[in-house]
């Protein structure tokens, strides 16, 4: 994700540790995939009580941008951040086929979206479901959901990994 946004786009970055508490100097947040904690309990579990999670709540709630991608999407949940949760796939296969041409990569366990109704219909309603996984359904994510935003529209989660589709276009165009 670094490689991306610093090599690829050019924009100044920097690394926050978990113990980090001051994030006023950033003008977005990205919370990356990875294994939070070793994900023993439940993805982004553990990782929502962290300082640095509490400057992003704070952050978020300040306005600012805050990108979640896989891991970093599991614990924009957990934090309350993004409405649902993030739960254990209905088939850790991801059912892809011999030869079949991916748009961007997926790499996870527990990726299925769930809400309760009352929840779905309110973040169909208003238009904050962003990414829909397209014909296969690889974990069972209610309505096909691969990605969300708050209410406000400055906090985004998603689980599929676009920076690792970066990376394959960076190569591909070299």
């Amino acid at each position: 994700m670094q490689w991306v946004f610093q090599g690829l786009l050019g924009l100044p970055t920097r690394m926050v540790w978990h113990q980090d508490s001051d994030l006023s100097d950033l003008d977005a947040i990205v919370i990356p995939g990875g294994f939070s904690y070793g994900d023993y309990l439940r993805c982004g579990a553990i990782a929502r009580f962290s300082s640095a999670m509490r400057s992003v709540v704070e952050a978020a709630e300040q306005g600012k941008p805050v990108l979640g991608v896989c891991n970093g999407f599991q614990i924009l949940t957990e934090a309350g951040l993004l409405p649902g949760a993030l739960i254990r796939n209905e088939n850790l296969q991801e059912g892809y086929a011999a030869g079949q041409v991916l748009n961007l990569p997926i790499a996870h366990g527990e990726g299925r979206y769930y809400a309760d109704p009352d929840t779905l219909k309110e973040i169909e309603d208003k238009g904050q479901v962003l990414f829909r996984y397209e014909g296969s359904n690889p974990n069972g994510s209610l309505n096909q959901i691969a990605g969300l935003c708050n209410d406000r529209g400055n906090v985004l989660g998603m689980m599929p990994h676009p920076e690792r589709a970066a990376m394959t276009a960076a190569l591909v165009s070299v």
